[in-house]
């Protein structure tokens, strides 16, 4: 029993991008799942009100912090440099860069942390100058519990580092959902015993059982605490620093959007924020699960071959892993398009979550749909500039994008109502995304041409089918005289309208002969019914960077 409980938390390297981005998309659809439920029993207690509006934005302080100083920077900045150094020097050498590394995100979110506490209250006034004194002394309480969370999960951001750099994607991919435990912890026992703080201590919680959850993993693969210093080790810490710096401000720039929502939002009606943050709950599943996923599990290879100066077998991974994500987020958005009504309504009409709040959550909802592809894309298109050590140009095109959000905000704010928050966001994201890819293709030749952009179009034609094969599913039951009042009318609405959906889908995909249709069923194939001719040629595929 004791040796396979050590095999699982010690995880297995994962060679390909499709293998690794399966093991991440599997426990993001468990953690995802637990975030359906969480945020269905916050949505049924408290509704679309003040509690839920206080408690979404007491998390604005502690992630800004988090992002400005920890969040994807880390990543982006350690894993390269790591894996250089113990590629080059060994384990010890790459086991200290990871100590030093870890004692100063200690030492720094420690420290501020502890003073966003003192200023906690003042930080609230300027964050949301819209909510009502009460409304702005909840948040401010449940600010100053959640402030301990980034502490935790700047230990968890180390430690899951190190994972992907040994590409065990295993228990890091299971932290996120152990996570979310915590905080439906918080929402079921601790909110009955301390009132609306308790969510905030369900959120700490979380954060703490985030890090804890992959120590063994890490204990494992040979992590050892070194306290001696070197000019060797602090050139090595600088680097990482050095790297992080731009990456952290382009995190920071993506926590200003989320700022720049919860302040506007104050302004409108009781709710707005909390509509906003669950439709944008819904919709970060799909984006979690392959845009996330996808760009998580390329990293380390991208890494790899930027380290080689293999231009070549960059590009391939590079291109093969964006037709991936669109693949299956293009037709994912138009499903949530039009079906955004019946997601809302299953996944948190319940409870004091009513008709008036499900519309103000599906109509952002919609909005935010529009933008999921350039979204999921954004992750891969950073992390492939932050392979070849470059993490300056993502930084500049996020400020870019982020002065068109606020823009948008401000002058149409007033007049387009809460909607203008999805809006705003959407048209930034799809700046993001286009600016990425155009300065990426500028800089790595043999990506990104005529054969990309006609797989993209034959993409997007095949779901523009399965929206037909959609609305075809919907009107069935409204000619049908189905009423849809009850939680299993609704359910069988969503369910066979996209099931229709997702077979058009594939239908007119092979039909148009896109290559992520048979490169997808060779690998589950593979994976699930064990063909050996199918897993000699899918590993002949990996081999060639096309899995």
């Amino acid at each position: 029993m004791g040796g396979w409980l050590y095999s699982i938390f010690r995880g297995k390297e994962n060679h390909t991008v499709s293998g690794a981005a399966l093991v991440i998309a599997v426990f993001g659809v468990a953690s995802r799942l637990l975030g359906f439920i969480r945020d269905r029993l916050l949505a049924g207690m408290f509704g679309a009100g003040d509690v839920l509006d206080a408690y979404y934005a007491a998390f604005r302080i502690p992630d800004f912090l988090y992002g400005l100083l920890i969040a994807g920077a880390l990543s982006a900045a350690f894993v390269p440099i790591f894996t250089e150094v113990r590629e080059k020097r060994g384990d010890e050498a790459a086991w200290k860069l990871s100590s030093g590394i870890l004692f100063l995100v200690l030492f720094i979110l420690g420290g501020i942390s502890l003073l966003a506490i003192l200023a906690a209250e003042s930080l609230v006034r300027l964050l949301v100058p819209g909510f009502s004194p009460e409304k702005q002394a909840l948040t401010t309480m449940l600010t100053r519990i959640m402030l301990l969370g980034p502490v935790f999960l700047g230990v968890s951001a180390v430690f899951g580092s190190v994972l992907v750099s040994f590409r065990n994607f295993f228990v890091f991919s299971l932290a996120p959902v152990f996570y979310n435990v915590g905080i439906i912890t918080g929402v079921l026992l601790f909110s009955k015993l301390w009132g609306p703080a308790g969510l905030a201590f369900g959120v700490v919680f979380g954060t703490l059982l985030h890090a804890a959850i992959q120590y063994p993993s890490v204990r494992s693969a040979g992590f050892r605490i070194f306290v001696r210093d070197g000019a060797e080790l602090r050139r090595d810490v600088w680097r990482v620093v050095s790297l992080m710096i731009p990456r952290s401000l382009g995190v920071a720039v993506g926590q200003v959007s989320f700022v720049a929502v919860t302040f506007f939002a104050s302004a409108l009606a009781s709710g707005t924020l909390a509509s906003f943050t669950l439709a944008n709950n819904i919709q970060s599943v799909p984006l979690g699960l392959f845009g996330v996923a996808f760009s998580l599990a390329a990293f380390p290879t991208l890494s790899a071959y930027a380290a080689r100066e293999k231009r070549v077998e960059f590009a391939a991974i590079l291109e093969k892993t964006c037709r991936q994500v669109l693949f299956f987020v293009v037709p994912v958005s138009v499903l949530m398009l039009a079906l955004r009504a019946q997601i809302v309504r299953i996944i948190l009409g319940t409870g004091e979550f009513d008709w008036e709040d499900t519309r103000a959550t599906f109509d952002i909802l919609g909005a935010l749909s529009i933008s999921l592809f350039a979204q999921s894309l954004t992750p891969l298109f950073a992390r492939a500039f932050f392979s070849l050590q470059d993490t300056k140009t993502p930084l500049l095109v996020a400020l870019v994008s982020e002065a068109v959000h606020i823009a948008v905000l401000f002058f149409f704010v007033g007049s387009w109502g809460p909607v203008t928050l999805a809006i705003s966001f959407s048209v930034a994201s799809i700046v993001n995304a286009f600016l990425l890819f155009f300065l990426l293709k500028r800089r790595m030749e043999g990506w990104g041409g005529r054969a990309f952009f006609f797989a993209t179009l034959k993409m997007a034609l095949a779901s523009l089918v399965a929206l037909g094969a959609v609305q075809s599913g919907k009107f069935f039951f409204a000619i049908g005289n189905v009423e849809l009042d009850t939680f299993a009318e609704v359910l069988l609405q969503l369910l066979f309208s996209g099931f229709l959906g997702v077979f058009a889908f594939l239908i007119a995909a092979s039909l148009f002969r896109v290559e992520e249709v048979e490169s997808v069923r060779s690998f589950l194939v593979s994976r699930f019914l064990r063909n050996p001719g199918v897993l000699k040629e899918a590993e002949e595929e990996s081999n060639r960077g096309t899995v």
